[in-house]
């Protein structure tokens, strides 16, 4: 299992800064997801550790050795690309045993190593098949067989699911996760899917113009991000700003817009500082009395129908809209009707308000 480790890596097509100064360590044995909208550098990065592109500076070392000077070829490495790409005149068993077959494996464990496999990904019983007569799923699963008959410890992912129906991707997350796990790998994966990311990673890395904007645990990224951008793009946030106007107690009391006013944890901000409250939409709560504590008057200008639960938008009497995800058992609210939003402290985000607002601080691009 080997350990990657990239110092201050920058890269530049041009005049683009696709990469900036990156430094990253992917545990041995860790499964890391990088993530972040369409070009912020993630692919650029991969390429870069897997050796397809050389960084314009930095190093890029693997259990501590520099592996810049070493072609793609000689690197220990499987790599399954965003776009399948199969062999359509060989059969899955050849397409999955071309890496062994290219090194002049015999043919004992070609045989071998082509059965373990295809059995790892369930296609054993699709080996004579080629890949024109295979779903889009199968054919995946067909390219990472390929990548991991190539026996190496390191699993380069590049967007692997993105092509795939949702149902299918679903189904090979949890093969993917499975096989990392099993096989002993240090795998990295890249995606701008979100819940993709949280579902297969021991550890994610959020990227934002070609920079690292914060990492942890699927768990800490979503529970409690560091960074504003991260709040809103790892899962949905509703945002409201305001300015502290009193402390009492670990609370502050922020005024909004509107000559509106909640209570919440301080945080370590004082009076006149300038915050920003989020929370999830499944953290608040829609009711219609009035004189409950903690909550903002609205009006509910929207239902959407998410399966299990109910989201109804809402325009807060502060001239914000906001998202409410209620579960399809709660009470039903109608669309113009007047309801009371409740603000759970405990549940929600502070953050000092961006200097160079809130709108540009939580752009993809």
């Amino acid at each position: 299992m080997p350990r990657i480790e990239l110092r201050q890596v920058t890269k530049r097509f041009g005049d683009i800064l696709a990469v900036d100064r990156v430094d990253l360590e992917v545990a041995a044995g860790e499964y890391l997801a990088i993530l972040g909208p369409s070009g912020c550098g993630k692919t650029t990065l991969i390429k870069i550790i897997a050796g397809i592109w050389p960084p314009t500076s930095g190093q890029v070392l693997v259990d501590g050795r520099d592996v810049l000077p070493i072609a793609l070829e000689d690197r220990e490495l499987g790599y399954v690309f965003q776009n399948i790409v199969l062999f359509p005149h060989l059969t899955v068993k050849q397409n999955a045993t071309y890496g062994p077959w290219v090194r002049g494996r015999p043919p004992q464990e070609m045989e071998r190593v082509g059965r373990e496999v295809l059995e790892l990904v369930d296609l054993l019983n699709q080996a004579g098949f080629f890949p024109g007569e295979l779903s889009g799923g199968a054919q995946q699963k067909a390219a990472l067989a390929r990548a991991l008959a190539n026996q190496a410890d390191l699993l380069i992912l590049d967007e692997p699911l993105s092509a795939l129906d949702s149902r299918v991707r679903v189904e090979l997350r949890y093969q993917l996760r499975r096989l990392v796990r099993e096989l002993g790998l240090t795998a990295v994966h890249v995606t701008h899917d979100q819940e993709e990311a949280l579902s297969v990673a021991d550890r994610v890395v959020v990227m934002r113009a070609g920079r690292i904007v914060e990492d942890g645990t699927p768990r800490q990224l979503y529970e409690a991000p560091k960074e504003i951008f991260t709040s809103n793009f790892v899962g949905e946030n509703n945002f409201l700003e305001g300015v502290v106007t009193r402390r009492r107690e670990g609370l502050i009391q922020v005024a909004l817009r509107g000559e509106q006013y909640l209570w919440v944890p301080d945080g370590g901000y004082a009076p006149e500082d300038p915050v920003v409250l989020a929370w999830r939409p499944e953290y608040l709560e829609l009711g219609r009395d009035p004189t409950a504590t903690n909550t903002l008057p609205g009006r509910v200008e929207g239902e959407i129908f998410l399966g299990s639960e109910l989201r109804y938008v809402v325009r807060l009497a502060t001239g914000d809209r906001i998202f409410v995800d209620l579960p399809l058992a709660h009470e039903r609210f109608k669309v113009s009707e007047d309801a009371i939003v409740e603000f759970n402290p405990d549940n929600m985000l502070l953050y000092g308000r961006p200097y160079e607002g809130l709108g540009e601080a939580l752009k993809l691009e």
